[in-house]
C-alpha cells in the first residue's frame, strides 16, 4: 500500500502540470481573440475621429504564440523525460512570463498602440491614436501567465520523477532498445518416434547420403 501511495504522488503532480498548461494556453488563446482596448483616433481635418476596437493579438502578439506553446507543453511534458521534460518546463515558465507581463500592460492601460495596430487607411499617416483599456481580458491573460509559471516552476523542480509515456503504453514482453532480447522458453525434447526416423531416411535419400551408413 505504501508503494502504491509513492508511485501515485508523481503521477498526480504529472496530471496537475498537464492540466495547468492546458488551461494556461486555452485561456491565453480565449483572451487573444478579445477586445483589450478601445482606440479613438483623431485624423487630419477636415477628416472626422474614428473609433476601433483593439484586440489581444493586435496589441499584444505574443499571447496568441504563448498560448499555442502552453497547449503544445501539456502533451511534449508527457512524452519526453530526462533532460527533454526540463526543457519543457523552462519554455512553459517563459510562456507564462511571456502572458503574465503582456496581461500586466493591459490592466494598467501601457499598451503601446500605435496607428499599424488598428488598420491603415486614407488620412491615418498623421492621425493620433487614443486608448480605453478593457481590463477584463488582459486580467485573463494575467492569471494565465500565472499558471503557466506555476506549472513551468512544477516541471523543472519535479519533472524527472515523473513517469514517461514509454513505460505506461509499453506492451508486456516489449522489447526496448539496448536491452537484450529475451531467451525463448526452451521447449522439452520429445522422444524420436519410428515415423521421425522414417522421415529422416527419406530426406537423406532426397539429399544424396546413403541412410545405412
Amino acid at each position: 500500500m505504501t508503494g502504491a501511495r509513492a508511485a501515485g504522488g508523481p503521477r498526480r503532480e504529472l496530471t496537475v502540470a498537464v492540466l495547468l498548461c492546458a488551461l494556461a494556453g486555452g485561456l491565453a488563446l480565449s483572451a487573444a481573440g478579445q477586445p483589450w482596448a478601445d482606440v479613438t483616433i483623431t485624423r487630419q481635418p477636415p477628416l472626422p475621429p474614428t473609433e476601433a476596437v483593439v484586440t489581444g493579438s493586435q496589441a499584444a502578439p505574443l499571447v496568441a504564440a504563448a498560448g499555442l506553446l502552453l497547449l503544445a507543453a501539456a502533451l511534449a511534458v508527457i512524452a519526453v523525460r530526462g533532460a527533454g521534460r526540463l526543457v519543457v518546463g523552462l519554455l512553459v515558465a517563459g510562456a507564462g512570463g511571456v502572458l503574465g507581463w503582456s496581461g500586466l500592460r493591459g490592466v494598467t492601460g501601457q499598451l503601446d498602440l500605435g496607428v499599424g495596430d488598428v488598420g491603415s487607411g486614407v488620412g491615418l499617416g498623421g492621425a493620433a491614436v487614443t486608448a480605453d483599456a478593457v481590463p477584463g481580458w488582459p486580467a485573463l491573460t494575467l492569471v494565465a501567465g500565472v499558471l503557466g509559471v506555476l506549472a513551468g516552476l512544477l516541471v523543472v523542480l519535479r519533472g524527472r520523477s515523473w513517469p514517461g509515456m514509454g513505460k505506461r503504453y509499453e506492451r508486456p514482453g516489449q522489447e526496448r532498445p539496448g536491452q537484450p532480447a529475451a531467451a525463448a522458453p526452451a521447449r522439452a525434447a520429445r522422444p524420436e518416434t519410428d515415423e521421425d526416423r522414417h522421415q529422416a531416411a527419406w530426406k537423406a535419400l532426397d539429399r544424396g547420403d546413403d541412410p545405412t551408413v
